[in-house]
């Protein structure tokens, strides 16, 4: 297809409004709704895999557009009452065909090309830590697009009806929303009983990805190859029903998208934990001495170190032996609701958390102090009680030696001081003996999670 025919079919084709619809509705989407994608480390402007991966999140409506528009594209020539003419003319079925879903794919393909450049400038200058892996997940999103298209212009070549596009688009809608929910796996966790749905190789033949909660998660290799081959064989049913002119050639034209189906069930994974993998490279540690941070967050170690060996120093005045010797961000990928394991040795770091996500100079140090004597022990995702703040405000405090409540928490400063006040004043009232006695209870209760952490603080049945 040269320059001169590609123009033509762009003046005559709804394959630029398909572009156009496709990259405003998504940047109008990202941008306007202040939703996850905004927030914290794994926001769609912060690291390059989160950004493919919420711009593939967006597939869940934006893939149902593009069926419909296809199967509109597809009606072009029974709306215009040209098909007889063009049967008649020597030029061969398939070379209309491929004009026709070039374009298409074409401008499909650059519209989400562009979508993920508006990304990927902001992400250059949010992060140091630069890699390939995400391209995958971006270059199956995009075929996913021109696959739906070219499968509704052949649906709408073989079914010539003004309900065929609507109609399209809203199976491939329940396609893409409902199905993942029907057909997922739902698992309770022991701890906290909350249910939990998990992706199944079935669920896997729809475009869109689940929310991105942890920067250090990706999408595995065999993800990659069973979407690409179900994609193929959706693509290849389109062209041919663009192509084929009776029912028994259309009858036939569904067997690549059946076939692909198949092959793809069989080589996309069963088990659900080799569906979404830990980026090695992305978790890999760099350390300054005793304290560590990914290979993603490197740009943060500059600022963190010395504030960290700050922290550990005093936590070992107050604590002993009993305080952590190291400081390691967290890259251990855990389920929505499971309940946290924490470390004696090793305090674990969460640039989400709220008291540490944003603090900078002595702010960081207390954050550090608090998070180091009360590790939080409410369930992923899920936000800590007023209690725990208070606990840890006072934790830091005592390390310290003046009362303030953390910045960044979730909970008011007046709230947190309001709770611990009347503690602080009791404890600071004991002598030093006891005090450590409370502090070490509450300390061994944080790290455990079987005991309240601010009841031990007032010596209640946690000490």
């Amino acid at each position: 297809m040269n320059v001169r025919v590609l123009r033509i079919e762009l003046r005559r084709s709804v394959a630029p409004w398909a572009g156009a619809v496709v990259l405003t509705t998504a940047l109008g989407f990202l941008y306007l709704v202040n939703a996850a994608w905004w927030h914290g480390t794994t926001a769609w402007t912060a690291q390059w895999t989160t950004m493919a991966l919420w711009t593939r999140a967006m597939l869940f409506y934006l893939w149902p557009l593009a069926v419909g528009l296809g199967a509109l594209q597809g009606l072009r020539d029974h709306r215009s009452k040209m098909s007889e003419l063009l049967t008649s003319t020597s030029r061969p079925a398939w070379h209309r065909a491929a004009t026709l879903a070039g374009t298409t794919a074409i401008t499909l393909a650059s519209a989400f090309a562009l979508l993920v450049l508006v990304g990927g400038v902001q992400v250059l200058a949010n992060t140091e830590y630069t890699h390939l892996g995400w391209l995958p997940i971006s270059l199956v999103g995009a075929l996913f697009l021109v696959a739906g298209a070219v499968l509704g212009m052949g649906a709408g070549r073989a079914l010539p009806s003004a309900l065929t596009p609507p109609v399209l688009a809203i199976t491939a809608f329940v396609f893409t929303a409902v199905m993942p929910m029907w057909l997922g796996r739902t698992e309770t966790d022991a701890a906290t009983g909350i249910e939990s749905t998990e992706p199944t190789r079935i669920t896997l033949l729809s475009p869109t990805v689940e929310e991105v909660r942890d920067v250090f998660v990706t999408l595995s290799a065999s993800v990659h190859l069973g979407q690409t081959i179900w994609l193929l064989g959706m693509a290849a049913t389109g062209f041919a029903l663009l192509v084929a002119t009776t029912l028994r050639t259309r009858l036939i034209a569904l067997t690549p998208v059946l076939a692909g189906a198949m092959i793809a069930l069989l080589v996309l994974p069963s088990d659900p934990h080799r569906i979404h993998v830990v980026d090695k490279a992305a978790a890999e540690l760099v350390c300054d001495g005793p304290v560590c941070v990914t290979k993603s967050h490197e740009a943060r170690l500059a600022d963190l170190g010395p504030h960290g060996k700050k922290a550990l120093r005093l936590l070992h005045d107050a604590l002993g032996g009993k305080a952590p010797v190291s400081i390691r961000e967290n890259v251990t990928v855990r389920p929505d609701g499971s309940a946290p394991r924490w470390s004696r040795e090793t305090m674990l770091l969460d640039f989400d958390d709220a008291i540490i996500a944003d603090a900078k100079g002595e702010e960081l140090t207390r954050a550090l102090i608090a998070n180091g004597m009360v590790p939080g022990c409410s369930p992923l995702g899920w936000t800590g009680t007023l209690s725990d703040a208070a606990a840890q405000s006072i934790a830091a405090s005592w390390v310290l030696g003046d009362l303030k409540p953390l910045s960044g928490s979730p909970h008011a400063s007046t709230e947190q001081i309001a709770l611990a006040r009347p503690v602080w004043k009791k404890l600071m009232a004991l002598p030093r003996a006891e005090q450590l006695s409370r502090i070490s209870a509450m300390h061994a209760a944080a790290l455990s999670c079987e005991g309240d952490a601010f009841d031990a603080l007032s010596g209640g049945a946690s000490r």
